[in-house]
């Protein structure tokens, strides 16, 4: 479940489908990174620490 606001994340798909009209699958890879720079955001972390923080909590659960 997102962090982000669902308001939020439309305005994030609104967005990136005027930025990227004719590819829909860009488009989904793009509001993807978006949302998830968001959250590291709201986290205070960079994207690359967010997503290794992520990875450390897949890894302590195996």
């Amino acid at each position: 479940m997102s962090k982000i606001a669902e308001k939020e994340i439309e305005g994030i798909r609104k967005m990136v489908e005027a930025e990227f009209p004719d590819d829909p699958a860009l488009q989904q890879v793009h509001i993807a990174r978006k949302i998830i720079a968001r959250e590291a955001e709201l986290e205070g972390l960079s994207f690359l620490e967010y997503i290794k923080s992520l990875g450390k909590q897949v890894e302590d659960v195996y």
